[in-house]
């Protein structure tokens, strides 16, 4: 088999197993912070066991490594809102929300990374909302809110996909991604007792809940870190992200197919999705010429691979 046709292979399974995220989270029957709270504990106390990080850590100066400690923080937001709009509505609708973060991207990247806007990425946001009505009209009432708490999300991803972008050649990867999910975990302790919960905002997982953490944390999010990192030495930055656009894709089917979510979903919500779909896969086009090689993706991203390049 060809390098380029194995690294192409080895992405589609690690954007599979990203798709499962949402499906987990909606399986998981932790709330939402709590679920956060564990998946991020366990990822970073697995990094923490690679002698490479401690290095990173080591040779880090301290003003990036602060940086790198507040970008943690949105993506714990980030991470807390997803969960929280699977828990509010399914694992489809936030699927879809996150797919509006190329619509925020178009607004916030060029201020972050300091480029000239471009007016062709207005479009994108333009052509998303048609899909997002089309979105909120196709789902219960009682679902709503989860549709807006995953928009909230989708404004978090491009928040701190943008920082990553600007700083992503200043630190190795695991190390990086560490500090990131390590920040994370604290701030969500510090943030647990300010949200209103019953019992313990930090419950034990039950057996079941354990074992589908361990999945999210190992099996969807170490795993395909370390696979795309070997990938990425085969593909464009273009092909990486036609690719991972396919992550909300992967993840509405596994509704359908695990959890039966089209029973609670009409017709205009998968119209909706394919307009907003049909946006998220422009904005790769839009810059191609611009795009040749392809950088490492943090483990943060782990449901923004679409908005980040």
């Amino acid at each position: 088999m060809q390098p380029v046709t194995k690294a192409r292979l080895q992405i589609h399974f690690c954007v599979l197993l990203w798709g499962f995220t949402a499906i987990l989270g909606k399986l998981i029957t932790l709330p939402a912070l709590a679920l956060v709270w564990w998946r991020m504990l366990l990822v970073t106390g697995a990094l923490l066991l690679m002698p490479r990080v401690w290095r990173g850590l080591r040779a880090m100066p301290a003003r990036l490594r602060w940086a790198y400690a507040g970008i943690g923080v949105l993506v714990s937001l980030h991470w807390l809102t997803f969960y929280a709009a699977i828990k509010l509505a399914n694992a489809s609708v936030g699927a879809t929300c996150i797919a509006l973060g190329p619509a925020f991207l178009a607004f916030i990247e060029p201020w972050i990374t300091r480029r000239k806007f471009d007016p062709r990425e207005l479009l994108i946001a333009i052509a998303v909302v048609p899909g997002v009505a089309m979105v909120a009209g196709g789902v219960p009432s009682g679902m709503r809110m989860g549709i807006a708490v995953g928009v909230v999300s989708a404004l978090f991803v491009a928040l701190f996909g943008s920082l990553n972008k600007r700083l992503v050649e200043h630190g190795d990867p695991f190390t990086v991604t560490c500090i990131e999910l390590g920040t994370g975990t604290l701030f969500l302790t510090l943030l647990g007792p300010l949200i209103p919960h019953t019992g313990s905002a930090f419950p034990l997982p039950s057996t079941h809940d354990a074992v589908l953490l361990l999945t999210l944390a190992f099996g969807c999010t170490l795993l395909p870190f370390t696979l795309v990192l070997f990938a990425l030495r085969h593909v464009s930055a273009f092909m990486m992200q036609m690719i991972t656009n396919l992550e909300p894709v992967y993840a509405i089917v596994l509704a359908i197919i695990l959890l039966g979510e089209q029973r609670q979903l009409d017709a205009w919500f998968y119209v909706g999705v394919v307009v907003i779909l049909g946006a998220v896969f422009a904005h790769p086009f839009l810059h191609r010429e611009e795009r040749s090689t392809a950088q490492p993706e943090l483990l943060g991203t782990a449901e923004s691979h679409n908005v980040v390049d």
